[in-house]
């Protein structure tokens, strides 16, 4: 599932008229971006959920001719944030694990497909939610103090109340989709969850073998697309 629905308000004025998975980073919208990573990883359907500007954002997807496959999950009435989003798509998304991720995440890799990497991690008798993680030293655009510690065996504890941590979130997992159930009706977040199952051991996460752009404002798309270009030229 691609989280899409956002309202993009810290991305102004590049949403006055646009969803924010439309603002192009190097000649790509952020949403094709996303596809594009999850379809290297050999996904065949995407979910993506749509609320700003979304006959604009159906159009688009409309007109993309390379995998994924596309379902909408409409959220026009609502914004429902990630909880409430993934738990409005449950009925496109089946029981089987899914990937679930933002669209304000661009990277380069070193090596492996970092979303493969993820999906090669995953164990469901050990854990109901495994994170893809940046390590702080290599991201661009996040300005927190890092997310997670991430133990020996793969499991991650939130950073609470230490004064940094040395990995981030960078927008996509991999979970059982069933872990929204038990949910707030409306609008929540999925964190609210993870940080029920971390003290159980249940949340894992995977570090990402190469570097990390949030895309969040306009200041960062310009500061990722020096990036990526520095990368391609390099």
């Amino acid at each position: 599932m691609v989280l899409a629905a956002g309202l993009g308000t810290r991305m102004r004025p590049l949403t006055n008229d646009r969803p924010k998975a439309l603002v192009e980073v190097a000649g790509r919208t952020l949403v094709d971006h996303m596809l594009d990573r999850l379809a290297q990883a050999g996904v065949e359907t995407a979910v993506v959920n749509v609320h700003a500007f979304a006959d604009r954002l159906e159009d688009h997807l409309k007109a993309r001719t390379a995998a994924p496959t596309i379902v909408i999950s409409d959220e026009r009435g609502e914004l429902l944030e990630t909880g409430g989003g993934l738990r409005k798509a449950r009925p496109l998304l089946g029981d089987e694990p899914v990937f679930v991720a933002n669209i304000d995440s661009v990277w380069t890799e070193d090596g492996d497909s970092a979303i493969a990497s993820l999906a090669k991690a995953w164990d469901p008798e050990r854990m109901d939610v495994c994170l893809l993680l940046a390590r702080l030293d290599r991201t661009l655009g996040f300005d927190g103090a890092g997310d997670f510690f991430l133990a020996d065996d793969g499991v991650l504890t939130f950073r609470g109340e230490a004064p940094s941590a040395p990995y981030a979130y960078m927008g996509v997992h991999i979970c059982k989709p069933d872990l929204v159930e038990g949910g707030p009706d409306g609008a929540f977040s999925l964190a609210t969850i993870w940080r029920k199952l971390a003290p159980l051991g249940r949340v894992h996460g995977v570090v990402m073998d190469g570097f990390w752009m949030h895309v969040g404002d306009p200041g960062a798309r310009d500061e990722a697309e020096a990036k990526l270009a520095e990368a391609e030229g390099g």
